[in-house]
């Protein structure tokens, strides 16, 4: 098992299987808006090279009740937009679960502002009131994308990261 060291929060680290790559911390790329910034990440090497995962909380903002839905609230809320807002689902989603919240995740081609084309996997989640969204995307295929991300997202320290920020800590 590898390890390797993020750089935003001091003394955390990540530990990655070569399913799910290596990943560095990088800055969150997105302007400002009415959410918090999240974490950015890119996979540095293995089966998801050059794919990027933006990950953030959002309170408040889902049904108490019904979680995440449908296909329609994960195109709406995921962020998806901020990479580019030429987005096109290519299928219907999936009910996922990671870290015992539930929700569901959806891929997409992208047409990117250079020209080139992408794919990515949205993910939304939920707990309680609140949602919890992610987005991987890279010029390579989007189950592999998925897969390094679920991962990741699965690891004992973005597990506790995930639920301080739903936590408004």
């Amino acid at each position: 098992m590898a390890l390797i060291a993020l750089g935003a929060l001091p003394g955390l680290r990540v530990h990655a299987t070569d399913r799910a790559g290596h990943w560095q911390e990088m800055s969150w790329p997105f302007p400002r808006d009415g959410w918090p910034a999240g974490r950015a990440f890119r996979c540095t090497a293995g089966g998801c090279d050059g794919v990027e995962l933006y990950v953030r909380a959002k309170r408040g903002f889902c049904n108490c009740d019904t979680g995440v839905a449908d296909d329609d609230e994960v195109d709406r809320v995921t962020d998806i937009d901020l990479i580019s807002p030429r987005f096109t689902p290519v299928a219907p989603g999936e009910a996922v679960s990671v870290a015992a919240m539930q929700g569901r995740i959806r891929h997409y081609d992208l047409d990117m502002p250079d020209g080139a084309r992408h794919a990515a996997a949205g993910l939304a989640l939920s707990r309680r009131c609140d949602l919890l969204v992610a987005v991987a995307q890279g010029a390579g295929e989007a189950n592999a994308a998925q897969r390094a991300a679920l991962v990741l997202l699965e690891t004992e320290e973005m597990k506790q990261w995930m639920a301080a920020a739903l936590d408004g800590r």
